[in-house]
């Protein structure tokens, strides 16, 4: 079965994240990077367990979850980025990446909603 944009994105950023990942604990930086590592994979995990979501309203609130953990990604990003424990251009690369998957999840999610709605009201 072919991967949606949203999976094959969030596939590339977890590979992003795991490098990234890495590199902090090669310099002994084992806390931040388990965040980082933690958020950063978790978003394709939850597309990923979205598609055999037990109800419509679950698969939203699943892709709303993901949202939220893309968000957090980009808080450890800019952690890192201020304190010096990763460089500008590699903050910037992977924070478009991170902003092209909450662009993603959001019109999924306000598209997701839209026809749960109509659904709801009969439509």
């Amino acid at each position: 079965m072919e991967k949606t944009t949203l999976q094959r994105e969030t596939l590339k950023l977890a590979l992003e994240i795991l490098k990234i990942g890495a590199l902090l604990q090669d310099k002994k930086e084992f806390i931040l990077s388990k965040q980082l590592i933690r958020s950063g994979t978790s978003i394709g995990a939850l597309i990923s367990e979205a598609k055999f979501a037990e109800s419509r309203k679950d698969f939203i609130h699943k892709y709303h979850i993901a949202l939220k953990e893309a968000n957090e990604t980009n808080y450890w990003l800019e952690l890192l980025l201020g304190s010096g424990m990763i460089d500008s251009e590699t903050s910037i690369s992977i924070q478009k990446r991170v902003g092209k998957v909450i662009s993603i999840l959001v019109k999924s999610i306000k598209t997701l909603k839209s026809r749960h709605d109509q659904t709801v009201l009969g439509g």
